[in-house]
């Protein structure tokens, strides 16, 4: 069920379209890790390495460690920004952490078109995506796939 119409999809530059080819790049978020944020009741306060530095360091850690779930909340963003209410409609996400996100590190997603297979009236496209530090160094990868037009 294709709720946009052609009009609300040619006015949004970012938003993927049934047009879409693959290889399209996605606009990524850029968020910093910050430690307010890594210490509040919604995103790790229970574990003193989310948000308390001489703990992280006592327990081994450079810095607190950014919980996966603010990786997965950026990621989803940028999904939102390009797919808008399909993303909310019989979308998958698969998300796997991969390298711990330190306070301070600026984040940045990432995401290209992979595939595109008919269905029904539109496709479904599958996108690689991924979060990185300012170095390169991949945090969060994946994939998600979400049908647009169907």
């Amino acid at each position: 069920m294709n709720t946009s119409s052609p009009a609300d999809l040619a006015a949004d530059p970012y938003r993927i379209t049934p047009d879409t080819p693959v290889g399209h790049r996605l606009t990524g978020v850029r968020k910093k890790a910050a430690i307010q944020l890594m210490g509040s009741r919604l995103w790790g306060r229970f574990n003193p390495n989310h948000w308390d530095p001489v703990y992280a360091a006592q327990t081994g850690l450079k810095a607190p460690i950014q919980t996966g779930e603010m990786s997965s909340a950026y990621i989803a963003e940028m999904c939102v920004n390009h797919f808008g209410a399909d993303f909310f409609r019989n979308a998958r996400v698969v998300c796997k952490y991969v390298a711990s996100t330190l306070a301070n590190e600026v984040i940045t997603t990432h995401g290209v078109v992979r595939e595109k297979t008919p269905k029904g009236h539109g496709y479904r496209f599958t996108v690689d995506i991924w979060a990185d530090n300012e170095a390169g160094e991949k945090k969060t990868v994946g994939w998600i796939e979400v049908d647009v037009g169907v």
